[in-house]
């Protein structure tokens, strides 16, 4: 039978061995943990390195993104009687001055600005424009827009035009077809921009030409035919001349044809029957 003294011993030496066992266990955890941090920064760190440093390529990075639906829409209901364009409730002087200003961005295509200056506003000037759908003509009036018509027919005299594709055409809510950006994106202009012509008893419809813009005295290249609805713009686009009806047929016909949406009934995209301008040529 053990005396007090030695059970007293062998509980001492019980609770030593398991202090110590606890310690190296505690130790052993120390050592996992920081091995596996290690581990788990070394893969963070190799898995950002990894795609960091690997193409995909063009075949795989197209595969790995969403797909956006695309639809076709068609314009119905189109227009056909003319639009009257309303006349300014005050005409203009014989002449007025036109600023032509150079821009941050550069040019879509390489162009000289007309000359800044006095510009006659009266009388028309007759313009073609060959396009892939046939003759496009356009009839331009200074008394409602001097400058903007100016800097058009500067443009078709430089072949500015020449070459490029209508980008956008819109056959809901609006019915449009927007032209003069060499880049065919929307995006691209002359590298320089003009004040706005524009007189708040100005309406849009069948036969307009009008003047694209991304906010006020925004003017460039691109511009607007209005072949069917355009009660819902608002006086915000100088309209600086008239379409005949023979080329807004021509135009009636691509707008059947439908625009590539990229939303069901979103009604505005590219054309599905390209319309490409070959020339543009002034009439003397």
């Amino acid at each position: 039978m053990p005396t007090n003294e030695q059970r007293r011993a062998a509980a001492k030496r019980k609770l030593e061995r398991q202090m110590v066992y606890r310690q190296e266990r505690a130790k052993k955890r120390r050592i996992i943990a920081v091995v596996s941090t290690v581990v788990v920064v070394a893969l963070v760190g190799g898995g950002v390195w990894w795609l960091a440093t690997h193409d995909f390529g063009n075949g795989d990075a197209a595969a790995s993104e969403t797909p956006q639906q695309e639809s076709v829409d068609k314009a119905e209901k189109i227009p056909t009687e003319m639009h009257q364009i309303p006349k300014r409730p005050q005409a203009l002087p014989e002449k007025v001055n036109c600023e032509y200003t150079k821009g941050q961005e550069p040019a879509a295509k390489e162009n000289t600005p007309p000359a800044n200056g006095e510009q006659p506003a009266t009388g028309t000037v007759g313009v073609t424009l060959g396009t892939s759908i046939g003759d496009l003509k356009f009839n331009l009036d200074r008394s409602l827009a001097p400058c903007t018509v100016n800097n058009f027919v500067s443009l078709a005299k430089q072949k500015y035009f020449d070459n490029t594709t209508c980008h956008r055409l819109v056959v809901t809510g609006i019915q449009v077809l927007q032209c003069g950006d060499p880049g065919g994106n929307g995006m691209g202009g002359p590298g320089y921009s003009f004040k706005d012509e524009v007189y708040p008893e100005l309406t849009y419809g069948r036969g307009v030409l009008a003047m694209a813009n991304s906010g006020p005295d925004t003017n460039g290249s691109q511009f607007f035919i209005v072949y069917g609805d355009g009660a819902n713009l608002q006086p915000k686009y100088t309209i600086f001349g008239t379409v005949d009806q023979d080329s807004l047929k021509k135009i009636d016909e691509v707008a059947k044809t439908g625009t590539i949406s990229q939303q069901p009934g979103q009604g505005d995209g590219k054309p599905k029957t390209p319309v490409d301008i070959k020339s543009a040529l002034v009439a003397n």
